[in-house]
């Protein structure tokens, strides 16, 4: 193997690790959150996490399809965190 490769596995392991951190980071901040913001923005942060890890397997395995599901889950993560946060503040989702 080359350095090249080497040094893209050990990015590519730091990376993982680093981002597996701070989901479960994340997820400790959803459990302990004194309120129901800090909760909504642990799942916030959740889903941009998620995003990152699906992002740096399409890298590792060098396939397409990695890229567009993180494209769908991070349009499905906003309007999920929105709806949300309309919910807890208003009462309702829909006017």
């Amino acid at each position: 193997m080359s350095l090249a490769t080497d040094l893209m596995n050990a990015a590519l392991i730091i990376a993982f690790v680093v981002v597996a951190l701070a989901q479960i980071m994340s997820m400790i901040r959803l459990v302990i959150g004194p309120n129901t913001g800090d909760r909504i923005l642990a799942l916030d942060t959740m889903v941009v996490n998620a995003i990152g890890l699906i992002v740096l397997l399409g890298i590792h395995q060098g396939t397409q399809i990695y890229f567009e599901v993180a494209l769908i889950i991070a349009m499905l993560g906003f309007v999920s965190t929105v709806a949300y946060a309309r919910f807890v503040l208003r009462g309702d989702i829909i006017e």
